[in-house]
């Protein structure tokens, strides 16, 4: 729980009072407060994967481009082929450096062929806009519009009959991984059937201003579908069981695209962009080690950097793991030696001063009916 000095210090989103009110556990995220919890986790995680639950993501970040080349310069900071987008499109891709790593994961959104609207994570929005901004030598403006953003994330087998109700726009047209503009309670917003839990859902971005009205009526709306406020703690074991990347975790400075098992999110043959000599030669030469799902098979939880071995030798470190709720098991992501890689490879995670039985398995854990 966040003390009140620390909390002084942090960022707030718009509905901090309100999260305070709901009495949820306030931790300290990136230089956010932010709630990891209000019910509890299991019981948050089960109501997304069932049912309907809202998570306040107004941490991440918002960058604006705008421009006759704002393609350009998208194409040349991004892994992904944007001129591949139509309007109303988004594409998931990597922010990169000259040595083919991350900067960054992100969204981007195409509003026209020279507006260009990317999420990014919240820890990383600044050092983002900066790269973005040292990197551009196109005819393109650069500009981070965060603070103008509250961004609710509605996400679950009943999200979007939940949210038709406050809005006149056909959510059921909007395709996956696309987005629209219109009015949420009256409230102009950027509409995008994305999330980040591997279920149906939408994210949606408006003026500040109007969180505690737009939230408070999400609420009221998925009241008799069973919606509850959901945490960061419950965010972080959906994306895990729908094996989905997180900064700082599976992907950072030092991970490429195709180590983390990412290479459909990079584009050799776009043309020239940060990081893509590096790349090419990796693609030629093969990685030497692979990011791989596994599971347990002994009793015991792998955490976050615990160490792995194979065949009692250290072999890697998980990068992320913990009980899975909905597919009671106990999970988690690692990187492995690549010739270790294939499914079905008995590991062994250093669990304290246990060597626990372990073994790869196919990603991702979870997959939704579509």
């Amino acid at each position: 729980m966040s003390t009140a000095a620390e909390s002084q210090t942090l960022k707030k989103t718009a509905l901090n009072s309100l999260h305070h009110s709901l009495h949820a556990k306030m931790v300290d995220f990136g230089g956010w407060e932010m709630p990891v919890e209000y019910s509890g986790i299991v019981q948050e995680h089960q109501a997304v994967r069932t049912a309907v639950g809202m998570f306040d993501v107004s941490h991440m970040g918002e960058i604006d481009i705008q421009g006759q080349e704002a393609l350009a310069l998208v194409q040349h900071v991004t892994s992904n082929d944007a001129a591949k987008l139509a309007d109303g499109q988004i594409q998931y891709a990597g922010l990169m450096t000259p040595d083919g790593t991350f900067v960054d994961d992100l969204l981007v959104h195409r509003i026209h062929s020279d507006h260009y609207f990317l999420c990014v994570n919240a820890s990383n929005t600044d050092k983002d806009f900066n790269w973005i901004v040292s990197n551009n030598r196109f005819a393109a403006e650069v500009k981070n519009l965060s603070p103008q953003y509250t961004q609710l994330a509605i996400q679950g087998p009943r999200a979007l009959s939940v949210l038709q109700a406050l809005t006149a726009t056909d959510l059921a047209a909007i395709k996956y991984y696309w987005f629209t503009f219109g009015k949420v309670d009256g409230v102009e917003a950027l509409i995008a059937r994305t999330g980040y839990t591997g279920e149906d859902g939408f994210e949606i971005y408006f003026d500040p201003s109007q969180s505690q009205q737009l939230w408070n009526r999400v609420m009221e709306a998925g009241r008799s579908a069973g919606i509850v406020p959901v945490g960061l703690g419950a965010r972080n074991t959906l994306r895990l069981e729908a094996s989905m990347a997180l900064y700082g975790h599976e992907i950072d400075d030092t991970t490429t695209v195709f180590e983390a098992n990412l290479g459909w999110i990079c584009k050799l043959n776009k043309g020239e962009f940060l990081g893509r000599e590096p790349l090419v030669r990796q693609k030629q030469e093969g990685v030497k080690r692979m990011l791989v799902g596994f599971e347990m098979v002994e009793p015991g939880i792998a955490r976050d950097h615990y160490p792995v071995l194979i065949d009692g030798k250290p072999a890697g470190h998980v990068t992320s793991g913990s009980p899975a709720p909905f597919l009671k098991r106990n999970i988690g992501m690692a990187y492995v030696p690549v010739e270790h890689s294939r499914a079905g490879t008995p590991l062994q995670i250093q669990v304290r001063q246990r060597s626990v039985g372990a073994k790869i398995i196919p990603t991702p854990f979870y997959k939704r009916n579509r």
